[in-house]
């Protein structure tokens, strides 16, 4: 599915199907027609996007833990994965084989959380377990606004701006200043997490050492890109 709405948003494919949809069009990335029944991918398969001037080499893997050999093919020729994991169940065993993987082919990756908006979603729950479970260095890069049926949107903590999702698909990105009953919260969250990015990152230590409040957001990122790619740190999205 995550796959499916990164081609959605960069213009790839023109619309949006269910994984497991009812009209019988399935995912473009599930191309056997057993995938497309039992809603899982079987196969890896790979695709590219353009986002921006950047062009990203997409590979599918499947989630499922009777294909994990799959999962192992792919991850020799990868730069970096995007661990996805639900903001219900959290970390669970498949995760947990595949982080393994990650870790024996040293792949830095992006945690992303999904499906915020499911009942029962706790963001900082699955936070935790990344670091409880499997060790990661996990620093908090967003903050949701809302969670279960109130999810609305988020909060980007290296610009701190609010990012809101409208139209029939969420393709219409609204940018809006921080509502202000979450503005104290949001400011702990990245003073917490440029603490975290400054405990794995020498250079940024230094200016965290020196003053805090100085840091930019171009410093947070480019130091982010380094702790993440020396598999220091795995960086926590979410979404929905």
């Amino acid at each position: 599915t995550l796959s499916e709405r990164i081609l959605f948003y960069t213009g790839k494919i023109h619309e949006i199907h269910e994984v497991r949809g009812k009209d019988g069009v399935g995912a473009i990335m599930d191309s056997m027609d057993l995938e497309r029944e039992k809603g899982i991918t079987i196969q890896s398969a790979a695709t590219y996007a353009m986002w921006g001037d950047y062009n990203i080499n997409l590979i599918d893997t499947p989630g499922h833990v009777d294909f994990t050999i799959e999962v192992e093919r792919a991850l020799r020729v990868l730069d970096g994965a995007i661990l996805v994991l639900c903001s219900v169940s959290g970390v669970q065993s498949q995760s947990i084989t595949v982080d393994r993987q990650m870790k024996r082919y040293k792949v830095p990756r992006i945690a992303f959380i999904n499906k915020m908006d499911r009942s029962g979603a706790n963001y900082d729950r699955v936070a935790a377990q990344l670091k409880e479970k499997l060790g990661h260095h996990a620093v908090k890069l967003q903050y949701p606004i809302g969670a279960e049926d109130r999810f609305q949107g988020l909060i980007d903590l290296l610009s701190m701006k609010a990012y809101y999702f409208d139209g029939e698909n969420g393709e219409n990105v609204r940018e809006e200043a921080i509502p202000a009953d979450m503005l104290d919260e949001a400011k702990l969250r990245r003073d917490e997490m440029i603490e975290g990015i400054a405990n794995v990152d020498d250079e940024l230590g230094e200016a965290f050492l020196m003053d805090p409040a100085s840091i930019t957001e171009e410093q947070l990122r480019t130091a982010v890109r380094r702790a993440t790619i020396a598999l220091k740190m795995t960086p926590v999205m979410c979404g929905s």
